[in-house]
């Protein structure tokens, strides 16, 4: 029979104004957030109690009759639908301006957001020029090996190649890099 020792906290941990993990660990509990479990499998009954902070807790705003016109409570509402609309989009990443006339608000984010994408979009280019950077060097280097490659089979000096073929005939073996000099000494000291 399986130990029912999952605690579902509702998340995040951090609003509560308890260490959450140490009392969990305290009492042998495992912390699952509980607004991503499908289900309560394993729910531990006896868990400890937490409060949120203060400083988190939702402030409900109260109007009173005549407080604010039904204008103002209209233009406000159309205003956080618009807030909602640009959000919504942004991160979609369309961005989109919704229609009608946009509030202080609505229209001040949706200017710090169109700033955000055109940031954005100027990175991904710069980062695109740079990656092609990377490929142009890239092509350069292989072409410049080739080069290096040809410049070295043109710039065989014939005396060397005539006292390497010298050797080869007579069977004696020498560094493949070796100096013309030192070549020079192995033909002279072939006998004759």
């Amino acid at each position: 029979m399986s130990k029912n020792n999952i605690w579902y906290l509702a998340g995040p941990f951090h609003q509560y104004q308890e260490d959450v993990k140490a009392l969990a660990k305290e009492h042998g509990l495992v912390i699952v957030d509980a607004n991503a479990a499908a289900s309560r499998h394993g729910e531990a009954k006896d868990v400890p109690q937490v409060t949120i902070r203060p400083e988190l807790k939702a402030v409900a705003v109260v109007v009173e009759a005549g407080g604010l016109s039904q204008d103002v409570v209209d233009q406000l509402t159309a205003e956080l639908a618009a807030i909602g609309v640009i959000v919504e989009s942004f991160a979609e990443q369309s961005l989109d301006r919704p229609e009608g006339e946009l509030g202080e608000t609505a229209g001040r984010l949706l200017q710090v957001l169109e700033a955000v994408n055109a940031g954005i979009a100027s990175l991904q280019r710069e980062r695109d020029g740079e990656v092609q950077k990377v490929i142009d060097l890239e092509q350069e280097k292989a072409d410049l090996l080739k080069q290096i490659e040809t410049l070295k089979a043109a710039a065989a000096d014939p005396e060397v190649e005539a006292l390497k073929a010298a050797l080869d005939k007579a069977g004696v073996t020498y560094r493949a890099n070796a100096s013309k000099e030192s070549l020079q000494k192995l033909v002279d000291d072939l006998p004759k």
